[in-house]
Formats: structure tokens, C-alpha cells, sequence
């Protein structure tokens, strides 16, 4: 099970798997807002930029659910699908994309009653989001493993991904941007490294890559994953999440812009973290209260996903979908070229 999150997501992985979504995971992700973050690495083909890398949602999607109160289907697509199959669907004509969701409806239906119920639909998504990340790990394992050795080395690793800043002088490394951002996500990733590395022989096998790859899957790395996050909020670097940090991390608000003119959501927002977030009420939250925030230990975003699910497409309010309901609102499962189109005007209006 991996990590849950009220209104921010977690990240999945390192620079070498989360990507520049329309060139290869050969790109690397930077920190960027509405979400947790963690180190993110960069890859084998080509000099990752730093400039690109982002935070990430939650493990389900690397979209955002919510983009400033506007629902995001791309994260339903991801989570449904999996985010290699969700861009399959995006190509697709839109009766060509409806056809197969009908397939995968009689999949998910596996007592073949005519309805889809929320635990079917729960164990779907959890089954697209294991093949997901069965499917990266591997990819990556043998593209840093083409040997197929037991185990990879941090130095293999190290090369592999950050050897061109061998190349760099150290006033280069210190004083040049992106030299300086490369040296903070290697000392990220080499950390995370360690924690990754359960028999501490500074190298992994494939279970430690694939928790050094998608930590947000893996309860033993929590504790690195909240020290990232709270890295990346932390601004002034005291230690602590101050509530303009926070709101600072999901809102940017506008030249001259007032509290009183936020929008609803913002406001909820600064109400949760002083009623909420902040549980000893001293202004800020520290790294017990932030890991609280990421990782409550009942939530499970399988099961958020799939109630979110069956609330939008349930026509008849029985808590249960049949095949024509979901096809009826086809564009909430999956995309196609048309659905794909639509939400790039959407994207192109908010700018």
C-alpha cells in the first residue's frame, strides 16, 4: 500500500523514471507545485535539465486531480488505466477508445453479474497501478543493468546518471545553476539510496531498485519521503512548514492580490492547517506533523479513487456501475484524441 495524502500528492520516483511526459523517461522531473515531492534523478540517454523536473502527484497519476478547484480527468485516466495505457487511449478516435473500454469493463466485472462494484473497481486500479510499476522497474533495471547482474552499485548508478558532472570544474558545480541543482538531486538520490538499500552493501538488488524507484510504494521508505517533502516546502529552511510555505507550495497568488480575494479552496486550505495540520498549534508544522499530513496510515488511494469513480458515473445512485453508465461518461475513464484535444483548450484558456 503506498502512502496517502489529503489534498497533496506524493512523488513516485527518481529522475530516471519520472519524466518528461511528452519525450521518454529518459528526462528528468523537477519540484513543481500542489504536491509532495521526491528526489527525482536523471538518465542514461542525454543530459537531464533540471529546469524540467518536478513534484509529483500522488502514486495513482503524475497530473494533479484538482488544478485551482478544476477537475483534472488526466489523473482518473492514470489511475484507471495506467499512465502508458492512458496515452495509448489519448490517440485513440473516440469510437475506437469507447470499444475498448467496453473490453475492459467486462475484465473488471469478474463475477459476471453486469455491474461494476466498487471492490471490483478498487482491485482494477490496484491491479493497473502494480502493473504500472512492474512494468517501469524492469524497464529501468535493464537499462542500468543490461548485464543483468544481481545487484547495481551507487557508483554504476552515479555514472550512469550523473557522470557528466565529472566533466563540470567545482566553481561550475557551485556557482552554475544547473550545476548546483545536479549536485542537490545527486545528494538526494544518493541518500535515498541508503535508505533503499536494506543490507547496506551500497548497492541494490531488483526489490531495493524498485524501492528506490517508486518509494511512494514502499512503507519503509516513508521516512525519506517525508524528509523530501518537507525539504522542498521548507523555504527559509528552519526546519518547519510555516503556513505561507504551505499555501505558498499550492497557491501562487496574484500581484496585489489579498487574502480576502483568494479563492474558496485557499481559504479551506489556511483552515486546515491551522485546525488540522498544525496539531501543537504553534504556528508551522514540523516533521512529525507533515508526516501525518502524507502518509495517514489508513488512507488508501485505490479506494478514494474508485468511491470518486462510481459518485461521477453512478446515473441510478445504486453504488454500482453498469457498462452503460461507464460508457456514457467514457471521458471520465479514459481519454481519446477528442477528450485529448478538448483538455489541451482547456489547458491553453487557463494561461
Amino acid at each position: 500500500m503506498g502512502f496517502g495524502l489529503p489534498t497533496s500528492g506524493i512523488v513516485k520516483g527518481t529522475v530516471n523514471q519520472f519524466i518528461c511526459f511528452h519525450s521518454s523517461h529518459n528526462s528528468i522531473i523537477m519540484l513543481s507545485t500542489l504536491c509532495i515531492a521526491v528526489a527525482i534523478t536523471a538518465v542514461l540517454a542525454g543530459v537531464p535539465n533540471p529546469e524540467e523536473t518536478k513534484r509529483l502527484m500522488d502514486h495513482l497519476s503524475d497530473a494533479e486531480h484538482y488544478r485551482n478547484e478544476h477537475h483534472n480527468k488526466q489523473f482518473d485516466h492514470d489511475a484507471f488505466l495506467g499512465e502508458d495505457q492512458a496515452k495509448t487511449f489519448d490517440q485513440l478516435p473516440p469510437e475506437e477508445s469507447k470499444r475498448r473500454l467496453g473490453i475492459i469493463v467486462d475484465k473488471i466485472d469478474t463475477d459476471k453479474d453486469g455491474f461494476v462494484s466498487l471492490v471490483e473497481l478498487k482491485d482494477w486500479i490496484r491491479y493497473t497501478q502494480k502493473r504500472y510499476i512492474d512494468e517501469d522497474v524492469e524497464r529501468h533495471w535493464k537499462q542500468h543493468n543490461p548485464e543483468n547482474a544481481e545487484s547495481i552499485s551507487w557508483e554504476e548508478y552515479r555514472k550512469n546518471v550523473y557522470g557528466f558532472m565529472d566533466e563540470m570544474t567545482p566553481s561550475e558545480l557551485k556557482s552554475n545553476t544547473e550545476g548546483f541543482a545536479y549536485t542537490n538531486l545527486m545528494k538526494r538520490d544518493r541518500r535515498r539510496w541508503h535508505y533503499a538499500d536494506g543490507d547496506q552493501d551500497d548497492a541494490l538488488n531488483r526489490t531495493e531498485f524498485a524501492s528506490f524507484l517508486h518509494p511512494e510504494d514502499h512503507t519503509g521508505m516513508r521516512d525519506v519521503v517525508v524528509l523530501e517533502t518537507l525539504e522542498d516546502i521548507d523555504k527559509d529552511k528552519d526546519g518547519k512548514v510555516s503556513l505561507e510555505e504551505y499555501i505558498g507550495d499550492m497557491y501562487k497568488a496574484e500581484e496585489g492580490e489579498s487574502m480576502d480575494d483568494e479563492p474558496d479552496w485557499v481559504k479551506q486550505e489556511r483552515e486546515q492547517f491551522t485546525g488540522y495540520r498544525d496539531t501543537n498549534k504553534d504556528g508551522y508544522m514540523d516533521e512529525v506533523e507533515v508526516k501525518d499530513w502524507i502518509a495517514p496510515p489508513e488512507f488508501d488511494h485505490a479506494e478514494a479513487e474508485a468511491r470518486h469513480l462510481v459518485f461521477e458515473a453512478d446515473g441510478d445512485a445504486d453504488e454500482k456501475l453498469t457498462k452503460d453508465e461507464i460508457l456514457d461518461k467514457y471521458d471520465l475513464f479514459v481519454g481519446s484524441q477528442a477528450t485529448d484535444f478538448g483538455e489541451a483548450l482547456a489547458r491553453h484558456d487557463e494561461f
